[in-house]
């Protein structure tokens, strides 16, 4: 297991998901049907990331709007407003932390923050907080005054004080990416390269960007080899200029005799080729994201390469947070893959769930019985009971008393 920037998510009212809580292991694969959940679930990353550098309403209009993020649900049972909460693990000099929101509809499609809860714990025992409800504030930390705005979370205006900086960077450096083949193979706008696209389209900015500093050559070496080992012949990947436009170029090679190579542009190669190049830069791009995420990465991928995806998956784990959604028993045929590593998005009526594997599954799994791919292929991979043991359904608090 690496280390994990985020130990658990509690989830009220986004999407499809009425109540849930997320725990992690690195990395995580969600499985689960289709239509079930997953995108929703990956997109809670996305969304919290996006509000670190845009405003609220920003985030919620590239998503339709507030009515179209909180859950429908009408069950008695769930607060009618949306909220998320994110607990820490051990991050950038912290021993631990957490932050959540609540946010509340108006009409005319309009919201408020309801509360906002920041929590950072040293590992010398120092705790900075502060706890924001509607327009009162309330924290430890001396010399933080934010212009309080209703539509506003704070976070993203403090984020560059020392004592909640260490939570706001993890927040904002999340990347969830469902790689579209047609994007890299067009011609590109060139930018920066300093983060990919959550669809790979400016792929060849970061290929540029990455083959330049003093680690380009090892770089650059390694994506070639974890490319090849997908896709057999093709050596190497590079980006090409076409006036003010970038693009990418591979070469392939075969046999002993040098002379037997062939270039060849992106709009040539397979779909499944320029995923696989797409999940590479994903991992490689500097800075590394705190959170990575990866839906369905089996997309296009020729089953027999899917072990060196995994190996990509596991070599990432070692430096962030790495969650894999996916339908594919091959992509979880690897035997290090244990019951730790699942976790099953299910739907109930009218709502996604997401839970950790049913007793029957760790037992198969944890005896050697059968792997998750196979208990994914017999359709046995199933989740745990939706209520516990006390009739309660299984969720977690928003927040937490701090003061």
């Amino acid at each position: 297991m690496g280390n994990m920037s985020i130990v658990k998510v509690v989830i009220k009212r986004f999407r499809s998901f009425p109540s849930a809580t997320l725990t992690f292991d690195n990395p995580l694969f969600v499985v689960g049907c289709n239509g079930s959940g997953k995108s929703n679930l990956a997109d809670i990353f996305s969304f919290v990331s996006e509000a670190m550098a845009s405003p609220l309403q920003a985030v919620f209009d590239r998503r339709a709007g507030i009515a179209a993020v909180r859950n429908k649900s009408s069950g008695r049972s769930y607060p009618p407003n949306l909220g998320l909460a994110f607990e820490f693990g051990q991050i950038n000099g912290i021993s631990g932390g957490r932050f959540a929101f609540e946010v509340k509809t108006l009409p005319n499609y309009g919201y408020q923050i309801v509360r906002e809860q920041c929590l950072v714990r040293k590992s010398d025992g120092t705790r900075w907080w502060f706890d924001r409800k509607e327009t009162s504030w309330e924290s430890n930390a001396k010399g933080l005054t934010p212009a309080l705005e209703a539509s506003a979370l704070s976070l993203p205006l403090i984020g560059g004080d020392e004592r909640f900086s260490p939570i706001f960077r993890v927040l904002s450096s999340m990347r969830v990416y469902s790689i579209e083949p047609a994007k890299l193979r067009e011609m590109q706008d060139p930018d920066s390269g300093v983060a990919l696209r959550a669809d790979g389209g400016n792929a060849a900015s970061v290929l540029q960007e990455l083959s330049r500093g003093s680690e380009a050559g090892e770089i650059k070496s390694a994506i070639n080899n974890i490319l090849e080992s997908i896709a057999p012949a093709t050596k190497s990947v590079a980006p090409k200029k076409h006036g003010n436009k970038l693009s990418m170029q591979f070469s392939q090679e075969w046999g002993s005799d040098k002379n037997k190579r062939l270039t060849f542009d992106a709009f040539n190669m397979s779909d499944g080729t320029l995923r696989s190049l797409g999940l590479i830069l994903a991992v490689f791009q500097k800075p590394s994201p705190s959170l990575l995420v990866i839906e369905e990465p089996e997309a296009t991928i020729h089953p027999g390469a899917l072990g060196a995806v995994l190996d990509l998956i596991r070599q990432a784990a070692k430096s962030m947070q790495v969650v894999v959604t996916t339908h594919s028993p091959e992509l979880l045929d690897a035997k290090w893959i244990n019951d730790g590593n699942l976790r099953v998005v299910t739907w109930h009526e009218g709502a996604s769930h997401v839970l950790m594997p049913s007793q029957a599954t760790r037992k198969a799994m944890s005896e050697h019985l059968m792997g998750a791919g196979e208990l994914l292929r017999s359709n046995a991979l199933n989740a745990e009971e939706l209520f516990s043991a006390d009739g309660d359904l299984r969720e977690g608090n928003l927040f937490e008393e701090l003061a």
